[in-house]
């Protein structure tokens, strides 16, 4: 079985987390503050997406160079 990868593990767990604090701050949705509700869920949905491609970017580099110093060697 593959290992899961970091880029995947972490954005998921922040995900959990945005959903459990989107619960704990419905308040400012039910007194009407949709603007700021909304804001700081776009706003940490858009900073976990590029989290999760930046991660993913890092580990097709270090997979790279991994394979580039395998392929020296021999």
């Amino acid at each position: 079985m593959k290992p899961i990868k970091k880029s995947t593990i972490l954005p998921i767990a922040l995900l959990l987390y945005l959903a459990a604090m989107a619960y704990v701050g419905r308040s400012y949705f039910f007194a009407g503050e949709y603007l700021f509700y909304f804001g700081v869920i776009g706003a940490t949905l858009l900073v976990i997406i590029i989290l999760h491609f930046v991660l993913k970017k890092k580990e097709k580099l270090q997979e790279k160079r991994k394979n580039d110093q395998e392929n020296n060697k021999g």
